[in-house]
């Protein structure tokens, strides 16, 4: 039985050879000793549209960084059931930064190990830096000495539109001993397969980096109706357009009258160049929440974010930003809403610079990012960010919403790994992290499904999950729409309007213990009419979405006029806006807020509180996809939220 991209969970077995020319055994060894080296990481997937170019320049500089493995991280699932899970007596008891930073940094051994291998390759121990947590080190190298270290050869790639060039290698390699010891190494294997912000693309969620703000207008949300106009909110209409008060009806929303404003918290995330229009929100809140006329997000700049960048205006760079905001502010009114901004115009930002922001000793130079994931800053190209790193500069949010992702067939195995349990740590301090869940079925971006190997190619069959949806540490989002005909009172179908709910499974991730039931019951009582050479069909894997919102015909005013938009990132935010409702209750009763929510929603006794979805599928990779269906699926999750009912449940936890 072929599992997808299976040898990829826990790293590349050490008989593996390389794929790219590795330096002579002789040069190897010659680093460290006699100790063999054997390969670490090899690059998840081969560069679509990308070409091999040429050779770098040896005396190329790279910020080589080496993330140490992390103490207790196995034991992270446990730790995060144990405060999340209904029935556990710490339910509630969130940890705080330091106890996490106590917890999880790598042992003293293992920096010790990986700076003497350093230095004795021949670093000078002046030039070697660790992060303030121990969790990263990092030195400046030349090409041809990271290649003699990692036995790789790296090489220049050209995108064939935009003649933008990456530097990566395919595969290397670390000594034997010192393999458990290092959960990656950046820059190496892990490929950007997206051209930067500068340049015009097709998709909104097309891997992680620089042009993570640009959503698009053909394949993935939000998406425009060539027949969009502006419309009075009338609860007739909600098949044919989503208003406010459309939402509030199908979710049974109580109104909102917040009392807990100066400490409750939700955070809407976006990626530059996306980026609000003011004269949008006042449009929207105009004809939908007049209140919020003249009102904007708390902003917060991470890493040279524009927020209010006049560069580009166009669907393309004000849909995603417009449509997060006009919603989540006007849900949640008058609690703040905070915009983290991530992002300049030339290095743009990937998931790795948010999460600097909310946690200092994730960051490097004293942290985490990736040259090719991630900006790096201070940006030394023109008209880039020159100030510092934006590290540690906010507590969390209790809830943040994020709609982007990338293919999980994308990132490597160790980086999404690495990434996920960031987000473990953020629910540990009590923070609910939202994703959407991806627009195109069980295909990933653009359509995309990968072959036999698990590579991206324009004929695949396998499907192809979204990361980082696929993560069992956050909440992601699939969507629904009111069906053609149908009122708010008619139950809801899965999204088949211009996008199909983004759902399946993992081939990276194991099944979280809080979702083995729901998994089980669905694959035995509804099993898919697919093999193994098509999804992973284990019954072993982190299925996804968790839960689902309406994903279809939002009326949005964007660039100035009213148009209707599609996708899981209409999903996320209105699902984050009912979360900080319930945190506001909970706060006000003297309680913290929910944090990690997945361990409760698929729990018996909030079953009610959530509207079964069964009908529609996901169609995607020449199929029909999933279909939605009694229980958890993989198209809605557990289900469409009860606000109504939600509230009281979370409200009778400690």
């Amino acid at each position: 039985m072929h599992l997808p991209l299976a040898f990829l969970v826990f790293g590349l077995a050490a008989t593996l050879a390389p794929s790219c020319v590795s330096a002579p055994s002789s040069t190897i060894g010659s680093s460290t000793g006699s100790a063999p080296h054997v390969v670490h990481e090899k690059r998840a997937a081969d560069p679509l549209d990308w070409f091999l170019s040429h050779k770098p320049s040896p005396a190329k500089i790279l910020p080589l960084r080496i993330g140490l493995t992390q103490q207790n991280i196995d034991k992270i699932s446990d730790l995060l059931m144990a405060v999340s899970h209904p029935d556990s007596p710490d339910y509630g008891k969130h940890w705080t930064p330091q106890q996490v930073v106590d917890t999880f940094k790598p042992k003293a051994e293992s920096v010790d190990s990986v700076v003497g291998w350093l230095r004795e390759f021949g670093f000078e121990r002046e030039k070697i830096r660790t992060s303030a947590n121990k969790g990263w080190v990092e030195v400046m190298a030349s090409v041809e000495e990271v290649e003699r270290l990692l036995g790789t050869e790296y090489h220049v790639y050209k995108h064939v539109e935009t003649g933008e060039e990456q530097i990566s290698c395919e595969t290397y390699s670390v000594p034997a001993d010192l393999r458990k010891h290092i959960d990656l190494i950046k820059p190496t294997v892990h490929f950007n397969h997206r051209p930067s912000p500068k340049t015009t693309t097709k998709f909104k969620r097309a891997a992680t980096g620089a042009n993570l703000g640009k959503p698009g207008v053909s394949t993935v949300g939000p998406k425009k109706s060539p027949d969009a106009s502006p419309v009075p909110p009338s609860l007739e209409n909600c098949d044919k357009m989503i208003t406010l008060d459309c939402l509030k009806a199908l979710y049974d929303v109580p109104d909102f009258n917040p009392v807990s404003t100066d400490t409750n918290s939700y955070g809407i995330l976006e990626f530059t160049p996306q980026a609000f229009l003011a004269g949008d929100l006042d449009l929207f809140f105009s004809n939908f929440s007049p209140s919020l006329v003249g009102v904007r997000p708390k902003t917060v700049l991470i890493d040279g974010g524009t927020v209010v960048q006049t560069t580009n205006q166009s669907f393309d760079f004000n849909g995603e930003s417009d449509l997060d905001l006009e919603y989540g502010m006007s849900l949640v009114n008058p609690q703040t809403v905070t915009l983290l901004q991530t992002g300049d115009l030339v290095e743009g930002a990937g998931f790795d610079n948010w999460l600097d922001a909310v946690d200092g000793s994730f960051c490097t130079f004293e942290g985490g990012d990736d040259p090719t994931q991630d900006g790096i800053y201070p940006d030394p190209l023109p008209g880039g960010f020159k100030g510092p790193e934006s590290c540690g500069i906010l507590a969390p949010p209790f809830v943040v919403s994020t709609s982007y992702g990338q293919d999980e067939s994308t990132i490597t195995a160790f980086s999404a790994t690495r990434q996920c349990n960031e987000y473990g740590k953020l629910g540990l301090m009590g923070t609910t992290i939202l994703y959407s869940s991806g627009d195109n079925g069980v295909a990933g971006n653009g359509g995309v499904c990968l072959n036999s190997q698990g590579q991206p190619v324009a004929d695949g069959s396998m499907f192809n999950p979204d990361f980082p949806a696929t993560c069992p540490f956050v909440t992601a989002a699939g969507a629904t729409q009111v069906n053609p005909g149908s009122t708010v009172l008619d139950p809801e179908g899965a999204c088949e309007q211009v996008i199909f709910s983004g759902g399946g499974f993992s081939n990276i991730f194991a099944i979280p213990d809080y979702q083995q039931t729901a998994v089980s019951s669905f694959l035995t009582n509804h099993p898919p009419p697919y093999t193994s050479a098509q999804f992973n069909n284990s019954g072993t894997s982190r299925a996804f979405p968790d839960l689902a919102a309406n994903g279809a015909n939002y009326v949005i005013g964007i660039d100035g006029e009213f148009e209707l938009v599609f996708g899981t990132s209409c999903s996320s935010p209105v699902v984050g806006s009912f979360i900080t409702m319930v945190n506001d209750a909970r706060l006000a009763a003297g309680k913290g807020p929910v944090g990690f929510i997945n361990p409760a929603i698929y729990s018996d006794q909030f079953q009610d509180a959530f509207n079964d979805i069964t009908m529609g599928t996901n169609q995607g990779c020449n199929t029909v996809g999933f279909t939605a269906t009694d229980g958890w699926d993989p198209v809605t999750g557990v289900g469409t939220p009860n606000v109504t009912k939600l509230i009281p449940l979370f409200l009778s936890l400690p």
